[in-house]
């Protein structure tokens, strides 16, 4: 079993244990590609929203680590994508339960939801 090392230096063992309904979710959560999303994640919409509206906030960081878990098969995750994995889900499912009304395509809310791998925009 190899060894990865998180952002905050922790390191986690691969070959989490992955369930199926955890995985069906996060496809379902995370509808925009990795490449997609790299690109995203440099535009100045992506960089306007969040707890501190710059790219370190906590949406764009999300965004970052889904990338990097986009990145990886599905025996390659360890413990801790599992976890944010779950992290992610529940914040798309929350998020969107908070839809606004009108058109959201160029809304907060909807470059919020982008930080963190969804695309509302897409069916």
């Amino acid at each position: 079993m190899s060894e990865a090392t998180e952002p905050d230096g922790a390191t986690d063992s691969a070959d989490a244990t992955v369930p199926d309904d955890v995985w069906s979710d996060w496809r379902d959560a995370v509808n925009i590609p990795r490449a997609q999303l790299e690109r995203w994640l440099e535009t100045d919409e992506s960089r306007s929203v969040g707890d501190t509206g710059d790219a370190s906030s906590t949406g764009h960081r999300s965004g970052e680590r889904i990338v990097r878990i986009l990145a990886k098969k599905k025996g390659e995750l360890t413990q801790s994508d599992l976890e944010w994995m779950r992290k992610v889900i529940g914040y798309v499912h929350r998020h969107l339960a908070q839809r606004p009304k009108g058109d959201v395509t160029e809304t907060k809310w909807r470059y919020s939801l982008m930080n963190w791998g969804h695309d509302p925009k897409k069916t």
